[in-house]
């Protein structure tokens, strides 16, 4: 059974349509490849050749604030989530696009995606792939196990999870703004993630190869999991680009 249905965060986010200029935080730089090389950069964010601002913001809901608030300074209109996502619905695959109408946290708290800029980015993907809705569930943690999957899918009824989303939208909603988030599924709800993954990862989520072949050498049991998740992020990464060059960020919400 879900927990009680999460309580709306006073104040909504605007369902008026956002401006031209849209402002896309992602967390780790692997995940912005698939929008394209920047034509210009400043410290904190960079431009993309269709006039979007881009912030590599790194991982957690903090990073993702600071992100967030660089693009709306240097003047983003409307802010869009960006990159991949853990499964926890066991219906979502490697690979799937997820376009959550909600996000939410563990708390209960929820905040909505703009829904005529989600109809209008659902309706321009799905021509070309498969999308799904939902929930998103941003947590504060890595959820590795399959039983922390499980739970926090029951107690939530989010569909996918990732560590930034909400935190987006809160800036969005701050100031605001509309906000979109467009997701795609690395690891399904069946999957644990090895430890060996996690522990040759470094803060910003790169992995430290050195690292990764010592914790091989102490869990050589990882390694099927290990080259199981590299087939996942391929199809990851396949789907990224297709929402890269099909969501049209400034036509869906223009």
């Amino acid at each position: 059974m879900h927990a009680a249905a999460p309580r709306q965060v006073s104040g909504s986010l605007s369902n008026a349509s956002p401006a031209a200029r849209v402002g896309i935080v992602v967390a780790l730089a692997v995940e912005a490849s698939p929008l394209g090389r920047p034509i210009r950069r400043a410290s904190d964010h960079a431009i993309l050749a269709d006039g979007s601002l881009l912030a590599v913001s790194g991982i957690g809901r903090a990073a993702a604030t600071l992100g967030a608030r660089a693009l709306v300074h240097a003047g983003a209109r409307a802010l869009v989530s960006f990159g991949l996502a853990g499964g926890l619905d066991p219906a979502l695959a490697p690979g799937a696009i997820f376009l959550p109408t909600h996000v939410v946290l563990r708390d209960a708290r929820t905040l909505a995606t703009t829904s005529a800029w989600h109809e209008r980015m659902t309706s321009a993907l799905a021509s070309l792939h498969p999308v799904s809705a939902g929930s998103l569930l941003t947590s504060a943690r890595p959820l590795i196990s399959v039983t922390d999957k499980a739970a926090a899918q029951r107690d939530t009824g989010a569909a996918a999870v990732d560590m930034e989303s909400f935190a987006i939208a809160e800036v969005a909603q701050v100031h605001g703004l509309p906000f979109v988030c467009a997701r795609v599924i690395v690891d399904a709800a069946h999957d644990a993630l090895p430890a060996a993954l996690l522990q040759a990862a470094d803060r910003t989520g790169r992995l430290r190869i050195t690292r990764l072949l010592a914790q091989l050498v102490r869990a050589p049991g990882d390694l099927g999991a290990l080259l199981h998740l590299a087939r996942c992020y391929r199809l990851a990464h396949r789907s990224l680009r297709a929402v890269a060059r099909g969501g049209a960020w400034a036509d869906c919400c223009a």
